[in-house]
């Protein structure tokens, strides 16, 4: 797997002088991300392309190359992979179309491609797919274009989910490490990037968006051992009959019964998730945040309805939304006004203020019985990123929820992203995303039992 993620040299077979085609765009993303290996456009119609010297074929090429983005059409992939052979380089990504995916001759002509890369000793990802990124490489060879480099490492048979996840993550200040789309997978697919993922010190959580897998028992064996070091999230397409009859039509993949997978999934450590959404804040959350210590959860709020709202999905998550001891009650009227409400949820009422956050954090994660607090802030509140940041330090998790603070919470979102601290939007994301955390801490827990 070293040549896709480490190359010295890449290769873009098919670029195109044309703005908008993806042999352009794909090159000018390596470009722009600031790839600092050799980078040589292949066009045998043109002599340079985006300001770079063209060569006629990959054997042309002077330099170390290592791995080859393929974007021609797919009756001239099997002649291009031959070449990539005697040229000695060990990787391609096929983002060509027209196979397998496409009925009877394209399997055929996908069955080819097989035996060609085989032959010539070339690993394949793909065809039919969006492309790769490494980031701590400054690779991005698919598009749209990402560049910032974080913990998150990304499978996906999907492209839109693939770059979803990676504007997501750029968006918020996160990053990713590795991200694949995997295409129809005629040859590397999840089971051998999950076996690189576990010894990657830079991916420190894997998303997977999967329809169905080869071989079911070395891909949980995978999983398994890499889920026991750092979480696998995996959001499963394909759920109903219909929903397997699309990802037949999509990448002609066998979906397999639902209850199996998830069985399958729960014994392996693995973290479900049922959207796009929650596969996001699923990995920022684990990616970014200090696991719960068990599942005592205190919700603030300055909203009620959102306390309310928070307070169903912890208890449908399994977490504990725990009562205020006497104690803790006192030691809150004496910091907090007489209009709070001081009761789990903690309301602070319309009247919030940042200080008041400041108070209720400070004496909530003090408590023994307190495993994480959802601050839940539905106000203007200028000065909270910074609260929130000073008592993330002292090791407990706080889940950040701003909605309804117009510009002032755009400034203060900013601001955690600056400090790579996530913050959801919806109070009920933010508790799915806590309970995530916890079924992974107590599996982890059980683990090093």
């Amino acid at each position: 797997m070293k040549e896709f993620f480490q190359p010295r040299g890449v290769a873009v077979v098919g670029a195109s002088r044309e703005p908008g085609k993806l042999g352009h765009e794909i090159l000018r993303n390596i470009i722009d991300a600031g790839f600092e290996g050799g980078i040589y456009p292949i066009n045998p119609k043109a002599d340079e392309v985006l300001g770079l010297k063209c060569y006629p074929s990959v054997t042309q090429i002077p330099g170390e190359v290592d791995l080859a983005i393929i974007v021609v059409p797919a009756k001239f992939v099997n002649r291009v992979i031959e070449e990539c052979g005697q040229k000695g380089i060990k990787a391609a990504v096929i983002i060509s179309g027209g196979f397998r995916e496409v009925g009877p001759d394209g399997e055929k002509l996908e069955q080819e491609l097989v035996k060609t890369a085989k032959k010539s000793n070339v690993r394949v990802i793909g065809p039919n797919c969006q492309g790769i990124n490494s980031m701590p490489a400054r690779l991005c060879a698919s598009w749209p274009l990402v560049k910032l480099s974080g913990p998150i490492s990304v499978v996906s048979q999907s492209g839109t989910v693939f770059a979803a996840l990676g504007c997501w993550a750029e968006d918020e200040g996160i990053g990713t490490s590795k991200q694949v789309a995997l295409g129809n997978k005629c040859d590397v697919d999840e089971t051998e990037l999950l076996e690189y993922f576990a010894d990657d010190d830079q991916t420190k959580v894997v998303a997977l968006y999967i329809e169905g897998v080869r071989d079911g028992r070395r891909f949980l064996e995978a999983a398994g051992k890499v889920a026991q070091n750092k979480p696998v999230v995996v959001l499963k397409g394909g759920r109903t009959e219909k929903g397997a009859e699309a990802a037949q039509s999509h990448t002609r993949t066998l979906a397999g019964l639902d209850q199996v997978f998830d069985t399958a999934f729960k014994q392996a450590g693995l973290i479900r998730a049922y959207s796009v959404e929650e596969l996001y804040d699923y990995c920022k959350a684990l990616a970014m945040l200090p696991l719960p210590r068990g599942p005592r959860t205190v919700i603030i709020t300055s909203s009620g309805g959102c306390g309310i709202l928070a307070t169903d999905t912890c208890e449908e998550s399994g977490l504990e939304v725990v009562d205020l001891s006497s104690a803790t009650v006192d030691r809150l009227k004496e910091k907090l006004p007489p209009q709070c409400i001081f009761k789990n949820p903690l309301d602070l009422t319309g009247s919030a203020t940042t200080q008041m956050y400041d108070d209720a954090l400070e004496i909530l994660l003090g408590e023994e019985g307190v495993d994480s607090v959802l601050a839940i802030v539905g106000d203007p509140m200028p000065g909270i990123a910074e609260v929130v940041e000073k008592h993330l330090k002292k090791g407990k998790p706080v889940i950040a929820v701003m909605l309804g603070g117009g510009r002032a919470e755009e400034e203060e979102k900013r601001k955690l992203a600056e400090k790579r601290i996530p913050v959801f939007s919806d109070p009920v994301r933010g508790a799915k995303a806590l309970a995530a955390m916890y079924r992974y801490a107590k599996r982890k827990n059980l683990n090093q039992q």
